[in-house]
């Protein structure tokens, strides 16, 4: 009778040491993906070498070949030896350079792995007087001669994977190769402004990127420009968050500068998010979360934002030691990190495009030019000081039904002020104003300080259609109105708790560890949230109170959503998230209807809040509340100049 195989045992394997040469194929295998990680490696180690100009030149995609030349400090012929070892480097010394690692490389082990699994050639100059001519380095002999060269290094790799002729076949054409390798000089250069970087394959220049002089701000955005385009850098806007952070990326402390797209410029592909930890480029959940958290309010669908976000932070706050291709970070905070993150775009994002030339609102001076008033006594005028106004009163404004009203009233708050006056002698919760009287001639058109215009007319009575100095603007009457309403909203309800109802019978659930520790951790924030969750045992919440407004949805859902939330991230992000949902949901409703009818006073009225209020570029739901339609846009429909 024949044993089952599966009852076999195997043959017992003794234990032993590894070859070195097959410990550094093993380690090329976590290293070496493809010739983009070569590229990515060697250009790491010229800018630790303080190179300011860098050339690659390839050949079939870099499988044939892959060359990386700098000018930076080059080798000592002492040291070229060593440079081929296994974990052999400058970078680091000691456990505590590890914890605290300052450079793009620091492994030792990238030239060794890749030496393993191809022909590398090492040929390298150093600026002094003791060493007038460079050296060459044959990787596979050892052989080291003499050579001409100016200081710098230049490491060429041939034949990638000869060695291990297996991962050579996973490759793809030298086309789709050539992609990943100038993707991974295209991430390194946007990070370094003050490096040229040059490709060339096969003997053909194919991207180019010139040093930008100077620095800052103005420096990043050009190394955008060059690289990502201009539309890149004219649908951004900065943020540099502390607002009091120096221009430069050295301080120790958290700082997030760079650009972030405008929601118009989203795109279906994540392929344009740039994030940097101290100048290394990382795929990072917690970056990722807090940009994409910023844009929720404002983002439409499932768009993906697009930006190039820089964060700089003390260097033994941050483990890069966490994966072989160094793609990968951990903050030792990544609350603190996840905030900053977020602030500093939500921040950016807030600046309405529509006021953007206007001064702010606490100091714009009185606007120039006043429309004409309304039979009925409606007047639009420039706000008295220490007069302030409620959400209800722009209820009053638009005729709100009252429930509508109602739902507004939930939220008065005499803490803001606006910057102008509506006002509406024919509703009771209204300060009556005097008319203002109509010009009796044409006014002459607004300049910067209205980017909007004046409104000419309403189109279907859903579209405001308004004349600047560019042309037409066109704005969505509906979408603009439930913007300014939405953020008074979140403004008036800053420090109150959203309102909740007791079910009759509480709602059990199993639950875990974390789900009942953050539970017992976060019960105000939880209450603040409109909910009530409590323990029962080690290993069972009950929910006994819902937010009234979700009174009809699945309690248990809720809560572990919740508590998921804020067991992830800042307990504020989770309740305002929250909030923010609610009050949408209220604004929507208070918003003016389509098919109303507006007065030009109503119309300008409209689009002066446009320009002072945050956000208002989108509506709650990320679609555009308004469009610029430029001259040469419309001399164009019309064939004017041809």
């Amino acid at each position: 009778m024949t044993t089952p195989p599966s009852t076999l045992q195997p043959p017992r394997r003794p234990i032993r040491e590894l070859p070195d040469e097959l410990i550094s194929q093993i380690a090329a295998g976590e290293v070496v993906e493809r010739p983009a990680s070569v590229v990515r490696e060697l250009v790491d180690n010229a800018l630790d070498a303080g190179a300011t100009q860098i050339t690659l030149r390839l050949q079939a995609g870099g499988v044939r070949l892959i060359g990386v030349e700098d000018n930076g400090s080059g080798i000592l012929r002492s040291e070229l030896p060593n440079a081929l070892k296994r974990h052999a480097t400058s970078k680091i010394a000691s456990l505590s350079d590890l914890e605290s690692v300052g450079t793009m490389g620091f492994r030792g082990e990238a030239l060794a792995a890749i030496c393993s699994i191809a022909e590398v050639s090492l040929l390298t100059r150093v600026d002094t007087a003791d060493e007038p001519h460079g050296w060459l380095l044959d990787g596979r002999s050892g052989e080291l001669q003499p050579t001409a060269r100016a200081p710098g290094t230049t490491v060429e790799v041939r034949e990638l994977f000869f060695a291990t002729p297996a991962r050579r076949k996973f490759l793809k054409t030298d086309a789709t190769e050539l992609a990943h390798c100038i993707e991974a000089v295209r991430r390194h250069a946007l990070a370094r402004p003050d490096v040229g970087f040059a490709i060339w394959h096969d003997g053909k220049l194919v991207a180019q990127w010139r040093a930008v002089a100077g620095g800052g701000m103005d420096a990043l955005r050009q190394r955008l420009a060059d690289v990502l385009g201009d539309d890149f850098v004219q649908q951004a806007v900065a943020l540099n968050w502390p607002l009091d952070a120096p221009d430069d990326a050295g301080a120790q402390r958290l700082r997030v500068w760079g650009f972030a797209g405008v929601p118009d410029a989203a795109r279906s592909r994540a392929d344009w998010q740039f994030a940097y930890v101290n100048g290394r480029y990382v795929r990072d959940k917690t970056i990722t979360h807090a940009a994409r958290s910023a844009y929720e309010d404002v983002l439409h669908g499932h768009r993906q934002p697009v930006y190039a976000l820089f964060v700089s932070l003390d260097p033994a706050r941050v483990d890069v030691n966490v994966h072989p291709t160094k793609i990968e970070v951990r903050f030792r905070d990544g609350r603190e990190v996840h905030q900053g993150v977020r602030h500093a775009v939500e921040a950016a994002l807030a600046v309405p495009r529509s006021g953007s030339t206007a001064e702010p609102a606490s100091t714009a001076p009185a606007p120039a030019w006043t429309p004409p008033a309304r039979q009925d006594g409606f007047a639009f005028r420039p706000r008295e000081p220490g007069v302030e106004h409620r959400v209800s009163d722009i209820a009053a404004l638009w005729g709100t039904g009252a429930g509508e009203a109602s739902i507004l009233r939930q939220a008065q708050d005499e803490r803001v002020a606006d910057r102008m006056d509506f006002t509406s002698g024919s509703h009771p919760n209204s300060v009556r104003a005097e008319p203002v009287v109509a010009p009796t001639h044409p006014q002459p058109l607004p300049t910067g300080d209205w980017p909007l215009g004046r409104a000419i007319a309403q189109l279907q009575g859903v579209y405001i259609l308004a004349e600047n100095t560019q042309g037409l603007v066109v704005v969505d009457m509906h979408a603009a109105h439930e913007r300014i309403v939405y953020e008074r909203l979140k403004q008036q309800l800053d420090d109150q708790q959203v309102a909740s109802q007791p079910l009759l019978i509480p709602a059990t659930f199993s639950a875990t560890p974390d789900e009942v520790a953050t539970a017992e951790d976060c019960t105000e924030v939880l209450k603040t949230l409109g909910l009530e969750v409590t323990a029962l045992s080690p290993r069972t919440l009950a929910v006994r109170a819902v937010p009234t407004t979700l009174a009809q949805g699945d309690p248990v859902e809720l809560a572990r959503s919740v508590l998921a939330e804020l067991g992830l991230h800042d307990a504020s992000t989770v309740v305002q998230r929250a909030r923010n949902e609610l009050l949408a949901t209220m604004a929507c409703h208070g918003a003016v209807r389509a098919n109303r009818r507006l007065t030009l006073d109503e119309m300008n009225a409209l689009l002066r809040q446009m320009e002072v209020t945050e956000r208002s570029d989108q509506c709650n739901h990320g679609r555009p509340t308004w469009r610029q339609v430029g001259m040469k846009e419309l001399d164009a429909l019309f064939l004017r100049g041809r």
